[in-house]
């Protein structure tokens, strides 16, 4: 018998099925991967899972035992944690305080606060934690809050533990060592989900695997019998070719090449400790990778660029001029743009339509005399939407409702409509599945076919590789090595990016 069984689960929203009849058995001891493009419903899967929503129809049983989960403290208490992107801790109060939140120790009705700091130190033990448990969250790296998290189930005897993307942010090395401790959990009968976008991680760690799509169940097996490219059509319901897109041959912005007109020149900018020293050159035409290990300052570089930090020492030029914002209000007045990393709270406001999201950076082009031309912005949204291959129907709908592979091409949109002549892209498929992310490689190269000069930041080398027509590598704050794509290399790349004296 599963230890877990979800059976004809269903969840429906008003014009959308979430999840429709999804059976779904996961067994003690195992690492069980469930994976599907945006949009396939494993995340509403999870949510129903913690007890956040309620299923329509359907049953959960743990043990046997049908489950009747009305709110989140519902899920824990049956032993159930789901541990999501965004991390439910409390940035003030230290690991210690975050992992006994809500079942604090008590002795004679009085808070034990050496009891939590004792209990909570074991437990960050067992996971390889080498910080004070008393650290305020703030102060924690993300993969750090994870083992947070991963405590957090422990202590309060989790039977079921589900992962959503919980490698999204790591490095190659904090990856590992989360890997290391979910086969941990398994070997101690947990059973572990994990939803991932990443299909080579799927493959390294889980046993089993469950393919979502369009709200059903559509294949379920052993990891180990099935490769990547039947696990892509089974989740997109075709075959998709990971193709390389970098420009090959011609000049000429416009024409498959680049140009020689320098769009982008940065000349040893500073913002110490986090970077120093960096030199480079975009072209019209081009898209330039800046790859590095998380922490290696490629972020503080680009949020320096566009206007969101201020740099030290150092000038940049931009269409060969000065460029200096103090706003990003000032960069993408002079033609820069900045897609961050995080889209749902820098790069879209996820209460305001698609439409709105669309055309805020553009709106003086639709008013006149201070009245918005209503007409004009639908008109312009939507053909922006219809360029990144979103559905009509998007348009009128809060950004905050789309998956996360739909939220990142409607930023996308946003500034294909700006028209900037630099676009400064960091992560740009994050938590975005591999058909979504394919589209987005297209638009960055149409973009760059157009005279467009493209920075892409991106912490995987696959799509470094597929995207750059030359990359950048950044180590410990400073520019190591420049490759042409045509000599670059997984094994070089990751070489020059690694600290001095280890071995890739």
């Amino acid at each position: 018998m599963a230890l877990l069984a979800l059976r004809d689960v269903t969840k429906r929203y008003p014009g959308v099925t979430a999840l429709d009849a999804v059976d779904l058995e996961v067994e003690a001891g195992t690492v069980h991967a469930l994976v599907g493009e945006n949009g396939a419903g494993k995340s509403t899967l999870l949510k129903i899972l913690a007890g956040a929503e309620r299923a329509d129809a359907g049953t959960i049983a743990l043990d046997g035992t049908v489950l009747r989960l009305t709110s989140p403290r519902d899920g824990l208490r049956c032993g159930i944690t789901v541990i999501y992107q965004e991390f439910a801790l409390v940035p003030s109060l230290g690991a210690d305080a975050n992992i006994f939140l809500g079942m604090e120790p008590m002795r004679r009705g009085l808070l034990d606060g050496e009891a939590a700091r004792r209990d909570a130190a074991r437990a960050l033990g067992e996971l390889g934690a080498a910080f004070d448990p008393s650290t305020p969250v703030s102060r924690l790296s993300t993969a750090e809050c994870q083992l947070v998290e991963l405590a957090r189930a422990l202590v309060r005897d989790a039977r079921v533990i589900a992962l959503d993307e919980p490698t999204a942010a790591l490095s190659t090395r904090e990856t590992a060592h989360l890997f290391v401790q979910m086969r941990r959990m398994a070997e101690r009968g947990l059973a572990v989900i994990f939803v991932s976008h990443r299909l080579e991680e799927v493959r390294a760690v889980s046993s089993t695997v469950t393919v979502l799509r369009d709200g059903r169940r559509v294949w379920t097996g052993p990891t180990a019998q099935v490769d990547e490219p039947a696990l892509i059509r089974h989740m997109v319901g075709r075959d998709v070719e990971y193709e390389r897109l970098a420009a090959q041959g011609g000049r000429g912005a416009g024409a498959g090449g680049t140009s020689d007109v320098v769009a982008l020149e940065v000349r040893g900018l500073a913002r110490r400790p986090r970077f120093a020293d960096v030199s480079f050159t975009i072209r019209r035409g081009e898209i330039v990778g800046l790859a590095g290990l998380v922490g290696a300052g490629r972020t503080e570089l680009a949020r320096c660029l566009a206007g969101a930090d201020r740099w030290d020492a150092g000038e940049v030029l931009l269409g060969g001029r000065p460029f200096r914002p103090r706003t990003p209000g000032d960069a993408i007045a002079r033609g820069l743009a900045y897609v961050p990393e995080d889209r749902k709270t820098q790069g879209l406001i996820l209460g305001l339509l698609v439409r709105e999201n669309a055309t805020l950076p553009s709106l003086r082009r639709f008013t006149r005399f201070g009245t918005l031309r209503l007409r004009a912005e639908r008109d312009a949204a939507a053909a922006q939407i219809a360029a990144v291959e979103l559905a009509p129907g998007t348009l009128e709908r809060p950004a905050g409702t789309l998956s996360g592979g739909n939220q990142q091409k409607v930023v996308l949109a946003k500034w294909l409509l700006a028209d900037a002549d630099v676009l400064v892209v960091d992560e740009p498929t994050r938590g975005v599945d591999v058909g979504a992310k394919i589209e987005i490689h297209r638009q960055l190269r149409a973009l760059a076919d157009r005279g467009k000069a493209v920075l892409v930041i991106s912490s995987e080398l696959p799509e470094v590789l597929a995207l750059a027509d030359r990359i950048l590598v950044m180590r410990a704050g400073r520019l190591s090595a420049t490759f042409a794509a045509a000599e670059a290399t997984p094994e070089l790349v990751l070489a020059a990016a690694l600290p001095e004296g280890h071995a890739a």
